[in-house]
């Protein structure tokens, strides 16, 4: 018998992966041409209510100077707007373009399908222990430490 821990953690990294796998097939399939990680950053300052550089960084757990880089790209690809915080010209703040709220509905969308079918395929009569298990399980990722 496999040990439990090892098999945890291969749950996990198959899930995630397979995920992320099905996710970016199912967005090129609708010509959506957005890594997912690109795809994560629109989705944080979309969440953001000051989408400024430094709070878009904290919440994907990255560094400005990484975040940076994506925003660069972003931009010259047509899904962001930089512009200086009227109150702090120090601070920039970063705004979706149309083109990236329309890329996040369909993000949004594929995410509901997910959901739906896990519902249908599962045959989830009685989500309270999935759903404290998968709290317990987001709540140590967001307080894991990253070094």
């Amino acid at each position: 018998m496999q040990n439990p821990k090892e098999l945890i953690n291969e749950l996990l990294v198959e899930t995630f992966n397979r995920i992320l796998t099905i996710e970016g097939e199912a967005l090129k399939k609708v010509g959506i041409k957005l890594s997912m990680s690109e795809i994560h950053v629109l989705e944080a300052v979309a969440l953001l209510p000051e989408p400024s550089m430094t709070a878009i960084a904290q919440k994907l757990g990255i560094t400005v100077g990484s975040l940076t880089v994506a925003i660069n790209t972003l931009f010259q690809k047509g899904y962001v707007r930089r512009y200086p915080d009227p109150l702090d010209r120090r601070k920039v703040l970063i705004s979706l373009e149309q083109k990236a709220k329309d890329v996040l509905e369909v993000h949004k969308a594929f995410h509901k399908r997910m959901i739906d079918s896990i519902y249908v395929d599962l045959k989830l009569d009685e989500d309270e222990v999935l759903i404290k298990t998968l709290r317990n399980v987001s709540e140590y990722f967001k307080n894991y430490p990253i070094d």
